[in-house]
Formats: structure tokens, sequence, C-alpha cells
């Protein structure tokens, strides 16, 4: 069997290829320094926002990291991730679900703008306190887009955060104020969902 049985054309080219794309990510990665605080914010149509959300969460976690969470919808629902989250050990987590589900649902305008400033009463006082490495504020852009807070008070707020304290805002609606704010922002798009094919939500999927 000879040299080139053992390395085909082929599979030389990939490695160069590889070795190429390695020597350019490594210059990549050495321009880059420091670290800071990101405002992360999810929106869009798709499902997967919280859900992202509560990813980075796990990621805090498992670092050993603080997280707050406050919830500006969810709240009347009993969902799995706030069973799993409250039932966990120790103080690593606060977990405030303080909604009373959207809009369409309570019918009731007042009653959703005092639930949202509820909501962000908590928050703030999570974003006053430098314990947290990380506070997720869930649907807040729902609450922000149906006028129950004010966009640019949210804004100042989270801009004079502790040094190190990551802050991530979801739900649909985000406004290109609060967009051009953040340092990363990812759009979910819905392409497909069973619930326009009759299917409810499901356990471990939806909730």
């Amino acid at each position: 069997m000879t040299q080139e049985d053992h390395n085909p054309p082929d599979s030389d080219r990939h490695q160069e290829k590889m070795a190429r794309k390695k020597a350019a990510r490594d210059r990549l990665m050495a321009s880059k320094e420091g670290d800071k605080p990101l405002l992360i914010v999810t929106t869009g149509t798709g499902k997967g926002k919280t859900t992202a959300a509560l990813g980075m969460i796990v990621r805090c976690l498992g670092h050993g990291m603080k997280v707050g969470v406050v919830q500006f919808i969810k709240g009347a629902w009993d969902t799995a991730e706030r069973r799993f989250f409250e039932a966990l050990p120790g103080d690593l987590i606060t977990f405030h679900a303080l909604g009373e589900g959207f809009s369409w649902e309570t019918q009731d305008q007042a009653r959703d703008t005092a639930a949202a400033e509820r909501a962000w009463t908590a928050a703030k006082e999570m974003l006053a306190d430098p314990a947290f490495a990380m506070i997720v504020l869930d649907e807040i852009n729902v609450a922000i887009r149906n006028g129950q807070l004010d966009e640019q008070v949210v804004i100042d707020a989270i801009a004079h955060r502790p040094h190190r304290q990551h802050v991530v805002m979801t739900g649909r609606g985000a406004s290109e104020r609060l967009i051009e704010a953040a340092d990363l922002v990812t759009e979910m798009k819905l392409l497909k969902h069973p619930f326009r094919g009759g299917v409810k939500g499901q356990p471990g999927v939806e909730f």
C-alpha cells in the first residue's frame, strides 16, 4: 500500500483547507481583548426565545454564577422550567414569575400594566445587585411593545447596571432602539409550527 493510499488527494486538500481555516480563526481570536457585560435580545415570531434564555441560565449555573429571572407574561401558568429552577438547592437562582398571561387572556389593560410594573420593580432590584451575574427578563419585549413599560427607562436602567452583569431580554417585537442598544440580537424566524396543523402545545416542548 502506497503513501498516497493512506493520504488520498481529497484528504490532503481537506487537511490543508482546515489548517488555513484554523490559522485564520486563531488570528481572529488573538485580536479580541477583554470582555464586557452583554445585553442580549432574542426576538422574532419563531419558537425558541425563552428556550434560548433557559439554556444560558443552565450555563451560568454550571459555572456557579448567580442568576435572576423575571417573567413578565408567564406567572399564572405552571411551567416545568419554573418548577425545576425553584426546586434547585442553594441560592444560585432567584425566579420571579410575575405575569398574569397574555393580554387577550386577561382582557384588562390596567391589570396588565400593573403586573408589568410589579415585574419591573423586581427586575430593577436585581439590576442594582452586583451579586447577579445574569438577569433574564422574559417576555419584557412584549410588555414594552404593549406600552406597559417605558422603553427608554428600561434601557437606561440596564445601561447603568453593575459591571460584568449580563442581561437577556426575550419576546416578540423588539424595537429598533432596543436592537441598537443590544450587543447580541437573535431573531427567531417561524418556518413551520405544529400548532398550525392542529397540534396543541406539548409538555417538554412548549411548557
